[in-house]
């Protein structure tokens, strides 16, 4: 601030003290608005300026010599240096500050400070520096300081002030971008306004006159309005939270199924029907919140991470874990030994269950990527192990893959798995799946249960099994094939297996890794094989397309999940049990009715299910029951007639397994009213023979490329398993001698209504109670 000193004889004291209004002193201080204050004090006091006079005083002039007409404007100069501090603020001691700071209070005058501006090399090195680092740390500006010879406060308000600048001339360009965009948008809103008011028909070109609009069409554009700005709020933190980004417009587009791909151009590797690519996006992650959750996500990690490396070490042929069965390359677990390597909770059994274990390695006809992609998916897992897996699902996704791979996937699943049979109860598990890469080329995937360690947080999970650490090692070994070693452990309650199928579940042949192995083995070549018959039209003799191909192959597939929930405990349909007298225990009769599903005939279905164990061979059984000749021999609904395949669809290299229409010797394809439509497969865990009745008009409407979703199926079959050391024979089996044999399942559904409000009748059970008798009599008078 700066006071003004007024000359002798222009006022003083003694000519001020003339007015009662003025006091003795009047001293003036300046700074910024002084004088404008003082000036507004004077009106409102009614005293007016002259120009060289004031009233009451004579000729004072308060802007002639008295008043310099540059003292504002130097005011204002100092003010604009002493803030700026950018080029122009000079270096101040302590001393001056002091004396300046005890001047402010005891003296009317006090201490100017000095100010000098930068010189134009110091402006150079300074933005020099600027345009490289608008921030500079302390050892930089130190450096510039010494530099130039410059203050390290002189180069910090530099900096500070350069930055303000450059900030300002950005908001002034953008604020001129936009008002462009809102001038432009005016004149778009005008030309729209005009345009309302005179609209044109599109069709005549004559002025339309457009409807009124009613109150509930106004309501319903509000609702819209609002749904549309709730959805893209929500979209907004869904996205904070999960992986992939959620689109408003993203809908839940199904993941297309194996044979899907196949038929309708997919890119499919040369490595079986498993490199296809489904990716639509990583499953869904919910939300980790709360204390509790992430305290059980940090425990399905380390339980992960742990059966991960159980896994491993299980695989690997270095550590004696396993014990070879003498003349034989099978192999089990040397439970002691896996005591000793692994003494956590995992190794201990539950009171009342049962462990079974087993290895098994092999070469499969597809790439390590394109198995981990298939197994990581629920949908594609469960089409590929269909016999195996009754149903599968993913509850949540724990952690993601890593670089958009599945490399550290981790997710909690839920599956069912059963062997085809009524009298072995569906295992249902609630377990974590992880997959980790260990090397180019080499893949792991463990599954453990999730309660593996005696609790489950938040989550109920199934009791009568549990999957300690099981899964694959896969490694790529070139030409499009990988070298497979499946391990399966796990422990369950032997109290609800019948009799006949404990020895079959001890020994690891039931769910044990060779059913699984030779499943992959199976299912990759019959991809491979539909694959080669799509690349070489010339060696396909079936007359078909591929869409009729196509859809024979879905309706095959179909029949087959039908047959293996109609003879199993699965829960994949809704069957009532039936308890009904005169029918043996081992017989499993249920019931549903149908009303809606156009896979089934409307009415009420019977299923009728049973397993028995003959002393046969069980791929001479095999070849005997596909065989279309030797059909008449037990099908008492053949009408002592013998069958011809039609059309046989290949899906590997062993000629048992295929899909084949059937038709009745001897009678011209178009008197036929009815046909068969039949599939079979065998592999080193066992065999399968199904099939199922199909009108002629339904199955021409498949055959050339039709929708083969509505074609009523009731499959019937039978499911062979082989007991190489009859082991599983009964005590009393009411054949002579020993020796191996197999476990035959057979299984029937048969319409026993058409009728939607028709009530079941209890005969119906007795039929189909002898039909099933008198088949296994059949075979058994024909192969003994």
């Amino acid at each position: 601030m700066s006071d003004i000193v007024f000359e002798k004889g222009d006022l003083s004291p003694s000519s001020c003290s003339q007015s009662t209004n003025t006091p003795e002193k009047i001293p003036f201080f300046f700074s910024g608005h002084c004088l404008k204050r003082e000036k507004l004090d004077k009106q409102a006091k009614g005293i007016k300026y002259k120009k060289g006079k004031m009233n009451g005083h004579g000729d004072i002039g308060l802007c002639g010599e008295i008043f310099d007409p540059t003292f504002l404007e130097r005011i204002r100069d100092d003010e604009y240096e002493n803030r700026s501090g950018s080029d122009n603020l000079g270096s101040v001691s302590a001393d001056d500050q002091e004396a300046g700071g005890g001047q402010e209070h005891h003296h009317p005058k006090k201490k100017k400070k000095k100010y000098h501006r930068h010189s134009p090399y110091q402006i150079q090195e300074l933005e020099s520096l600027f345009k490289e680092c608008p921030h500079p740390d302390e050892k930089q500006r130190l450096e510039l300081s010494r530099r130039l010879g410059l203050e390290g406060n002189q180069i910090k308000f530099w900096f500070q002030n350069r930055r303000t600048q450059m900030k300002t001339q950005l908001e002034r360009h953008e604020n001129a971008i936009l008002r462009e965009e809102n001038e432009k948008l005016i004149a778009e809103n005008n030309l729209l306004k005009v345009a309302m008011r005179s609209p044109m028909c599109n069709v005549c070109g004559g002025p339309a006159v457009p409807g009124e609009v009613t109150f509930e069409q106004q309501n319903l554009g509000i609702e819209n309005a609002r749904l549309k700005d709730e959805l893209s709020r929500v979209c907004g933190l869904a996205n904070k939270f999960l992986v992939g980004p959620v689109s408003a417009l993203a809908g839940p587009f199904p993941r297309p199924s194996v044979l899907d791909a196949l038929y309708s151009g997919f890119p499919v590797g040369r490595t079986g029907g498993t490199g296809i690519d489904f990716s639509d996006g990583p499953a869904p992650i919910k939300p980790e919140v709360g204390n509790e959750l992430m305290y059980e996500r940090s425990m399905f990690i380390d339980l992960a991470l742990a059966a991960m490396d159980e896994l491993i070490k299980l695989a690997d042929s270095n550590y004696p874990l396993w014990i070879k069965y003498p003349n034989s390359e099978k192999e089990a677990l040397n439970h002691d030994e896996y005591r000793r390597v692994f003494s956590g909770t995992s190794c201990i059994t539950s009171a009342g269950f049962v462990a079974e274990a087993s290895r098994e390695t092999g070469l499969v006809l597809s790439n390590s990527l394109a198995l981990v992609e298939t197994l990581m998916d629920a949908n594609r897992w469960t089409e590929m192990f269909e016999s195996i897996v009754a149903t599968a699902s993913t509850i949540k996704v724990i952690s993601s893959g890593t670089g958009g791979t599945m490399d550290g996937w981790l997710q909690l699943m839920r599956a069912e798995f059963q062997v085809i049979s009524p009298l072995v109860p569906t295992r249902q598990v609630k377990y974590l799946r992880y997959c980790k890469q260990q090397e180019e080329g080499l893949w792991a995937v463990v599954d453990v249960s999730s309660d593996i360690n005696g609790e489950d947080p938040n989550l109920q999970s199934y009791v009568g099994c549990r999957r300690l650490p099981s899964g694959c090692i896969i490694q790529d070994i070139g030409n499009g094939c990988s070298k497979v070693t499946w391990v399966e452990h796990s422990e369950y309650d032997e109290s609800n297996v019948h009799r006949l199928f404990r020895p079959l579940l001890s020994s690891g042949r039931g769910f044990g890794a060779e059913r699984w192995l030779v499943t992959l083995q199976r299912q990759c070549e019959s991809f491979q094989t539909i694959l080669s018959s799509l690349d070489d039209p010339i060696d396909n003799h079936t007359g078909l397309s591929p869409a009729g191909e196509k859809s024979i192959l879905k309706l095959a597939q179909r029949m087959a999940v039908n047959f293996y929930a109609g003879i199993s405990r699965s829960s994949v349909r809704k069957w009532d049990k039936l308890l009904v007298a005169n029918v043996g225990e081992d017989m499993r009769i249920r019931t549903r009715k149908n009303l809606i599903d156009p896979g089934e005939p409307s009415g009420i279905v019977l299923s009728a299910a049973t397993s028995v164990w003959l002393p046969l061979d069980p791929w001479r059984l095999f070849d005997f029951l596909r065989d279309p000749k030797c059909r008449n021999q037990w099908d008492i609904l053949s009408n002592g007639s013998s069958m011809q395949e039609m059309i046989r669809l290949p899906k590997g290299q062993h000629q048992g397994n295929c899909v084949s229409v059937l038709r009745t010797s001897g009678i011209d394809q178009a008197e036929s009213t009815m046909l068969i439509l039949q599939e079979t497969w065998t592999d080193a865990s066992g065999s399968l023979v199904m099939y199922a009745p199909v009108d002629v008009s339904s199955m021409n409407v498949v055959m050339n490329g039709g929708d083969s979703a509505y074609v009523a199926l009731l499959p019937s079959g039978f499911s062979i398993l082989p007991d190489d050391g009859g082991m599983m024979k009964p005590e009393s089996d009411g054949f002579g001698g020993g020796g191996s044999g197999c476990l035959l399942s057979i299984g029937f559904q048969i319409l026993v209504n058409s009728l939607p409000n028709a009530r079941f009748n209890v005969e119906s059970v007795g039929t189909v109670n002898n039909l099933i008798s008198c088949t296994i009599d059949k075979i058994k008078a024909a192969l003994q």
